[in-house]
């Protein structure tokens, strides 16, 4: 109940972006603006909300397990993106857009509200830990793959990834590992920049559906295959593997829910801003959301968590 509750919110901010664009509230420079005030202040923000006055601590040898959980987590979702694209027999110029959509879930403002209300607080830091590579990878990894579908080649441009979301990343981990007490007026700040991620994100979403005919989305068959693989196959797949080195129910938990949610709608932002795929990773994004009010559920059932 507590899963398909969260799940009918965040739906119905996307109603509201769906509404807002057929009311012509936003439009297309409306909606860039959205996406680059998430990409570039309130994701930030979210990012070190997780690492600030933390109570509950974690040492020695849990910590280890969570930080190499972390990166075994994305390691097996990008060695997943490269099977997919033998799988979907993708075209060349489509590969960066179903990698970054694979690797990347909504687990900031979908996975983390889900971990807190089923798991309690002591998940949801386990969670926070997740938060560092993905941002580091999403702004370093993502940005080049959405990239290459604009046939942009040679080395990684370092300017680029050196950017707010990794500043952030890298102050968050200070913070929380040299446990350093942030101001209360400043936490409060960044709490509520951080509030805006979900509301923007879920209303640029629906903003990108407003174009969209649901039936034809569910009947384009790479995006439905791809969209059963993502939500159902490799969240399975990924907690039986992780099972297998004898961790804890709570740690599992973490890992089925960062596996299960929906592809995160920061990788449309990216196709957005990075002039990816956009309409395709609208695509993804909408599709996963809406079939995971169900495949969440349906995933925790089948693996036990």
């Amino acid at each position: 109940m507590v899963l398909l509750n969260q799940m009918a919110i965040l739906f119905a901010i996307m109603m509201v972006g769906y509404i807002c664009r057929k009311v012509h509230i936003i439009n297309d420079e409306g909606s860039r603006v959205i996406s680059g005030i998430v990409v570039n202040v309130a994701n930030p923000a979210l990012i070190l909300s997780s690492g600030i006055n933390k109570e509950v601590v974690i040492e020695g040898r849990s910590l280890l397990m969570i930080c190499i959980l972390s990166l075994g987590v994305y390691t097996f979702l990008i060695a997943f993106s490269f099977i997919l694209v033998k799988l979907l027999a993708l075209k060349k110029s489509e590969y960066g857009t179903f990698g970054v959509m694979t690797v990347f879930s909504n687990i900031g403002f979908m996975g983390f509200p889900l971990i807190s209300a089923v798991y309690g607080s002591e998940a949801l830091l386990y969670a926070s830990f997740f938060v560092i590579p993905y941002n580091v990878l999403i702004y370093t990894w993502g940005i080049r793959a959405m990239r290459k579908n604009n046939h942009e080649h040679g080395g990684i441009q370092w300017k680029k990834i050196f950017n707010v979301g990794v500043i952030a990343c890298i102050l968050t981990l200070f913070i929380y590992m040299s446990k350093v007490r942030v101001p209360g007026t400043v936490e409060s700040i960044v709490n509520y920049l951080s509030g805006l991620t979900a509301p923007l994100s879920m209303m640029v979403i629906g903003d990108s559906m407003s174009e969209m005919k649901i039936k034809e989305m569910i009947l384009e068959k790479k995006i439905l295959i791809f969209s059963l693989i993502k939500q159902i196959v490799i969240p399975i797949i990924g907690v039986l593997f992780f099972k297998l080195f004898g961790l804890d129910k709570l740690l599992l938990a973490v890992c089925m829910i960062i596996l299960a949610t929906p592809v995160g709608s920061m990788t449309a932002m990216l196709a957005q801003r990075y002039e990816g795929d956009y309409e395709l990773a609208s695509k993804g994004v909408a599709l996963t959301t809406l079939m995971s009010v169900v495949t969440i559920p349906l995933v925790s059932f089948l693996t036990g968590i």
